[in-house]
Parts: C-alpha cells; structure tokens; sequence
C-alpha cells in the first residue's frame, strides 16, 4: 500500500512539473515595443498554425523573460541579439551585426537548448535623447560633443541600464560622461514624460521609440560606437520547435518584415496615438500581406 502511494504521488509530481501543453504562450519584456513585437508573433502563429496562443506580456526585463524561457513558462519571446550577447552571455558589447547574431545563436542552442531564429528586421539600440532645443541650441549631435554639458544635465535610465555589461558604467568611461547626480531609474515608460517636463535633461532610450520624433527630441549620435548591434530577433524553445514544428515556418516568415521605421510607426500608434494594440498588430500585418 505504502509503494503504491508513494507511486501516484510520483506521477502526479511528474505530470504537475511537464505538462503536455497544446498551446504557445509568447512573452514580452515590459516596454512597448516588446508588447506590439510580442503580439505581431502571437497573431501570426494563431494565424499561421491554427494553435491556441496565450499572451504574457510586460514580464519585467530581460533576466526575469529568460528565466521564464528557460523554466518553460513561456515558449517564446522577442529579444535583441546585443542583450542576449551582454546581459544573458556576460560577453564584451563588441562585434558586427552578423558576428553577434552567430555568437548568440550558438550559445543559446548549447547552453539553452533555445533556437535564436532569423532577424525580424531591424536594430533597435540604445539611444541617448535630449530635447530638440537643447541640441539647436547647443549646437550638439553627438555623444562625444555632450561630454562638456554633461555635468550640468540630469540623466534618466531604466532599471537595467544601471547594471548592464552595455550599459551606463561602460558608456560613461567611453564618453568621460559626469552628470549633475547619479542616474535617475525610472519605468521605461517615464522616460519622455521626465524629459519633456525637463525632470531630467538627457534619457536612454530606443531608437524606435515612437515618440522621438512626435516629440521634437533628438537622438546623439553614438559616434565612438560604444553600443553592439541590437538586432531584433524571436528566441524560442527547442523542445517547442519540436512538438509544433509549424511554429518554426511561422517565425521563418516574419524573417526581415519589420523595418526600423514600421517598429517607430508601431510604437508611435500605441504611446503616441493611444490605439489599440491589437487592432495595430493585424492592422500592420494585413498591409505586410500576412493575415
């Protein structure tokens, strides 16, 4: 009797920790333009394979996507090869676009067991944002020339900015960039509103972020080359790819549909224009001739 129940409580352990799931859940980290990425993936597989497709959206930022990868509570989620290449792979920001995109790949199949498939299309880097009239009238365009005003600005950054192998230490060495006070960590959401109330005077932002130009801000440009290439890319469970291999078709033909200035109009229509966000996902996919 003894054997017996310590033998159901086994399988019910075994069955509680891998269920045979039937559905995709995709995920996304907690910024716009992970949740519009995030839903143009979701509807496309629904689209494509007929698969029932859950949404986790806004799951904090990248450690916290790539635990819940790694722990099968989400199948897939789009993330950026200089990331994956800085923040998961501990590895130098350095490299070309295909160099990283490689390096990536490789390590995330060996180590992870987690296919990086093919580029969506375009790289979103860091950006480093200052108001439009700031930079007219300062007569600055580029990271190097800030480095004189810097001490007398304010700078705003996300969570993880502050600790990232890419991020604000290494970029303030490169640039001897010394601010009026440490960085300011805020939701990457209110960034713009800091900037435009001049609560801060310079952002890390994106460069697809929709409200740039919306905005009258401009971008300096990281003429030193401090950041590695950020190309968009859909990270996705083996083991997914093996029990719905359409998935894999479906993610080939999302390969390079999405440029630099569609990822702007998008996030521009959901910060911007306050619409929608599905209604703005199908909407782009019908003018890609994808639905």
């Amino acid at each position: 009797m003894r054997r017996g129940t310590c033998f159901i409580i086994l399988l019910l352990l075994l069955v509680g920790c891998n269920p045979q799931r039937h559905n995709i859940i995709v995920g996304s980290k907690n910024f716009t333009e992970q949740a519009v990425l995030g839903e143009i993936l979701a509807q496309y597989i629904e689209q494509k394979t007929g698969l029932p497709v859950e949404r986790r959206f806004y799951l904090a930022g990248s450690y916290i996507c790539h635990q819940s990868l790694l722990a099968d509570r989400i199948d897939l989620y789009p993330e950026y090869t200089g990331t994956a290449l800085t923040a998961i792979l501990k590895e130098k920001p350095s490299g070309t676009s295909d160099e990283v995109y490689r390096k990536v790949k490789d390590e995330y199949a060996s180590r992870f067991h987690v296919d990086v498939t093919a580029p969506l299309g375009f790289n979103n880097s860091f950006a480093l944002v200052i108001r439009g009239g700031d930079a007219r009238q300062l007569h600055i365009h580029t990271l190097s020339e800030a480095e004189k005003y810097a001490p007398q600005w304010r700078m705003g950054v996300g969570y993880e900015f502050l600790e990232r192998p890419d991020g604000f230490p290494g970029l303030a060495k490169a640039y001897n960039l010394h601010f009026a006070g440490p960085p300011r960590v805020m939701d990457l959401g209110l960034l713009y509103r800091a900037l435009d109330e001049k609560q801060v005077d310079i952002i890390v932002g994106s460069a697809t972020d929709g409200l740039i130009q919306a905005h009258d801000l401009v971008v300096l440009e990281d003429d030193r080359h401090y950041f590695p290439p950020y190309d968009a890319v859909p990270l996705v469970r083996q083991d997914t790819l093996a029990r719905f291999p359409a998935v894999r078709a479906a993610l080939a033909d999302l390969a390079g549909k999405i440029s630099a200035a569609d990822m702007q109009r998008l996030n521009y229509a959901i910060d911007g224009e306050h619409r929608d966000l599905k209604q703005v996902v199908a909407a782009f996919l019908r003018e890609k001739h994808l639905l």
